[in-house]
């Protein structure tokens, strides 16, 4: 089993990200609204303190100041289909402002959601 982590950065696909895991029968998901480290510090210094600052406001899109955090625990096997989903409904994990995902192993859950078949 895998903790699944998905950081989304388009909130605005959130709806619709949700909604095409749901039909794929993948649920219990938690949503934490969040911001990266690059436009948290954007809003606290002037490029002239932290130099790396001026190129990457190049790459923050201003009209969003907030993304979110996406966890849910998977079998194993079902990694690959949500990979699938967040590409086809959210963008291609390689185009930028696509987001990142990453698992994390996990040895106990209990109280998981489940859908049936």
């Amino acid at each position: 089993m895998k903790l699944l982590v998905y950081v989304l950065s388009q909130p605005d696909k959130l709806d619709a990200l949700l909604a095409a895991l749901a039909t794929k029968r993948i649920c219990g998901a938690t949503v934490l609204e969040s911001r990266g480290m690059a436009r948290h510090l954007s809003h606290l210094h002037d490029a002239d303190e932290i130099p790396i600052l001026s190129s990457l406001r190049s790459f923050l899109n201003p009209e969003v100041a907030q993304g979110n955090v996406i966890f849910v625990i998977l079998e194993d096997e079902k990694i690959g289909q949500v990979v699938e989903v967040i590409e086809s409904t959210v963008a291609h994990l390689d185009e930028p402002d696509s987001g990142i995902v990453f698992t994390i192993p996990i040895d106990f859950a209990k109280g998981l959601c489940s859908i049936g078949s």
